[in-house]
């Protein structure tokens, strides 16, 4: 499976699985999610000498950001870990 259709499939699983974080009562909560990004395709920081959006330049380069549903992020598994919290080395 490429690192496309992986990263892919990781994220509609957590899509699906995002019901767990409804308790809260702000079904559209987002969390920062780190190292889950495609090169491009973060929502902004993505280290030093870069400027925000889509200025990635490796596919899930750990100290970029996604925005994803609240209670996911550490559930999306890429070929490089899980998502994190906190930016990751």
């Amino acid at each position: 499976m490429s690192n496309h259709a992986a990263f892919a499939a990781a994220f509609a699983l957590a899509l699906v699985t995002s019901g767990a974080h409804a308790e809260t009562g702000d079904k559209n909560a987002t969390e920062k999610c780190y190292g889950v990004s495609l090169a491009g395709k973060n929502d902004c920081k993505a280290g030093a000498g870069t400027s925000c959006a889509g200025s990635s330049k490796v596919d899930y380069q750990g100290d970029a950001w996604k925005s994803v549903p609240a209670g996911t992020c550490t559930q999306i598994k890429t070929p490089k870990g899980n998502g994190s919290l906190t930016p990751k080395k």
